[in-house]
């Protein structure tokens, strides 16, 4: 495919990048960080994203967006879903005509309640049909290790879905096409939130049953918002909808469950925060807007609304296990 570019060098891109390099593309990977950059181009290597992983030669960093972008028509986003809209008002003017934009953010903006795709044709004014999401199943140091793994590539323009399909396909990485946008993308905003729910009931003892009973639940609730908002069930009970449930739900490599996990052992968020570094797991900011876009849809969300409670307002996670499962009965 000649060359890409990823914008965004922290784990999920710069495992991307490798993908695409051992697929057979040239890689220009964007990073804020100068230092980061200057890793990847000598050593070969990102340790703080990526530890003990060697990077294809093919893969060139660069600090400067005029240079990652310049001429390029497949670019992939791979920085935070709440940064995407100030990173492409920069970035807007140096897109070549017909690019296809690759969201790999997963996650719902907090004013306007759009979808990270509804974001980028926005910002840009590309036609929706440019706009591809790539969501599914994919811990970024799991497929960085080359573990056989599957994804969805979702684009309305089947062309353009079938091109990255092919441009993301190696030995160990498999990508389904999809025409669904929506369904893929409500799937992977989410599931963040439920798996912070399963890292709670996990910090405070609770065990497989729980886990299963929060991820079923949690499942019926993202299905409710999605077909509310046009989703096919079909891509739900799919790779972006159960797979990435279940992987981040249950992973200790998952950032949003080891987070939910420290929070139900009685870590406040400002704890949790500084003990990973300041990342931030996404499921604590887009649960606030999950909840707006389920409430301007009509749509109950219990799990999403109770970790919001635990999350922004004080509701400790002993009282949000019994708000969880103590729910008045009823047909399921």
């Amino acid at each position: 495919m000649g060359t890409a570019a990823v914008m965004g060098a922290g784990a999920w891109g710069t495992a991307l990048a490798k993908v695409l390099a051992d697929a057979g593309a040239d890689v220009r990977l964007w990073s804020r960080r100068p230092e980061v950059a200057e890793e990847i181009n000598t050593a070969h290597t990102n340790a703080a994203y990526l530890p003990g992983v060697d990077l294809p030669a093919r893969i060139r960093a660069t600090t400067d967006p005029a240079d990652a972008l310049d001429g390029l028509t497949t670019v992939l986003l791979g920085v935070p879903s709440q940064t995407l809209r100030t990173n492409l008002e920069h970035w807007r003017g140096l897109l070549a005509d017909g690019a296809t934009l690759v969201s790999l953010a997963k996650g719902i903006e907090l004013d306007s309640l759009m979808r990270m795709s509804q974001v980028i044709a926005q910002v840009t004014g590309v036609d929706p049909g440019q706009v591809a999401v790539l969501s599914g199943p994919n811990l970024a140091a799991e497929i960085a290790d080359e573990q056989p793994a599957a994804t969805v590539v979702a684009c309305t323009d089947s062309g353009r879905a079938v091109a990255l399909q092919r441009a993301l396909s190696t030995g160990y990485l498999r990508p389904y096409t999809n025409a669904d946008v929506i369904g893929t993308e409500i799937g992977g905003a989410c599931k963040n939130v439920i798996a912070l729910a399963c890292g709670m009931a996990a910090g405070v003892g609770l065990g497989e049953n729980t886990a299963a009973a929060i991820i079923t639940r949690g499942l019926a609730e993202i299905m409710r918002l999605g077909i509310a908002l046009g989703a096919k069930p079909a891509t739900l009970a799919g790779l972006a909808g159960v797979g990435d449930l279940v992987a981040t739900c249950t992973s200790p490599r998952s950032r949003n469950r080891t987070f939910g996990e420290r929070l139900g052992r009685g870590e406040t968020l400002e704890a949790a925060l500084r003990a990973t570094d300041g990342h931030i797991a996404e499921g604590v900011t887009s649960c606030t807007s999950i909840l707006a876009l389920a409430s301007s849809y009509d749509v109950e969300m219990p799990l999403t609304d109770a970790v919001q409670q635990v999350c922004h307002k004080g509701l400790s996670v002993d009282q949000a296990v019994i708000l969880l499962l103590g729910r008045s009965t009823k047909p399921e």
